[in-house]
């Protein structure tokens, strides 16, 4: 008796041992199968890497069945914005408040390249010294008053083909630099805007001159216009002519029925002279 129940522990102990050993298996398997799948989120690509060591494959967006040894590491491909405010100097030496935005994105081809050599930090590491130094080279090259008008858009033009040139080749794409404001100092401001102030009453009144002028033009062209009026006419009226018109007015008026006295004969011009009957 003693016997089988020895015999039967020890069927139940390994009958127990086999259940944990399947156990610990089954979980086993469910650790690594869940560990061999990954998802890139879009807009994003991913970079594998096994033991701490880039090993150059990357992942697009979706689902993925990878090494459960291997690691991902998720990088960014959208358009982003980076915002700079620097204090910048002017070809006077005058200080300037700069702000400016950096549209910028990762060459989804450089992505491993640039994990590699510049790490998930790029914007901290290459693009924002970058601008900062391109914002102050480019300023320095114009006046303060240039960058307040005409200068804004060459100077935000420079800035993109010098940002292009210096980060480009590391696996970015910039897109665009915009000037989204200069604060220049309160005097200089003032100044400058007294200045344009002025051209454009200088503006102003050659507008009004040139406007009189014409008026002018035309009025003597008008007056032109009567005195040839005047002239052609006088030129075309004789003595005889006046004298016939006044022989037909003074038939016309004889025919009137209203009392009247003509008298003929008149010395300075020989028409007659007519009184009314009242």
């Amino acid at each position: 008796m003693a016997y089988d129940g020895m015999e039967r522990l020890q069927t139940y102990r390994k009958g127990f041992f086999r259940a944990g050993t399947l156990v610990v298996v089954l979980v086993a398997l469910l650790l690594v199968g869940s560990c061999a799948v990954t998802t890139i989120d879009t807009g994003h690509v991913g970079v594998m890497t096994l033991f701490g060591r880039v090993t150059g494959d990357q992942l697009p967006e979706g689902i993925h069945l990878i090494n459960p040894l291997k690691a991902v590491a998720k990088m960014s491909v959208r358009t982003q914005e980076a915002k700079e405010t620097a204090e910048v100097p002017s070809s006077e030496g005058l200080l300037m408040h700069l702000e400016a935005s950096l549209i910028y994105r990762l060459d989804p081809k450089r992505a491993t390249d640039v994990y590699q050599k510049l790490g998930t930090t790029y914007l901290d590491v290459i693009v924002t010294p970058n601008l900062r130094s391109v914002m102050r080279a480019v300023t320095a090259a114009h006046t303060a008053s240039a960058l307040y008008s005409e200068a804004r858009e060459s100077v935000a033009h420079q800035m993109l083909a010098e940002m292009r040139k210096a980060i480009e080749p590391r696996g970015i794409v910039i897109e665009n630099v915009l000037l989204r404001d200069i604060k220049l100092p309160a005097t200089l401001k003032a100044a400058i805007e007294a200045k344009q102030q002025a051209e454009q009453d200088a503006q102003r009144m050659s507008f009004v001159l040139q406007k009189e002028k014409q008026e002018a033009e035309r009025k003597r062209i008008e007056a032109q216009g009567i005195s040839d009026f005047q002239r052609i006419v006088m030129a075309g009226i004789s003595q005889p002519l006046l004298e016939w018109k006044g022989i037909e007015a003074t038939m016309e008026i004889a025919k009137s029925p209203n009392a009247k006295i003509v008298v003929i004969g008149n010395p300075k011009n020989g028409l007659p002279i007519i009184f009314s009957g009242q």
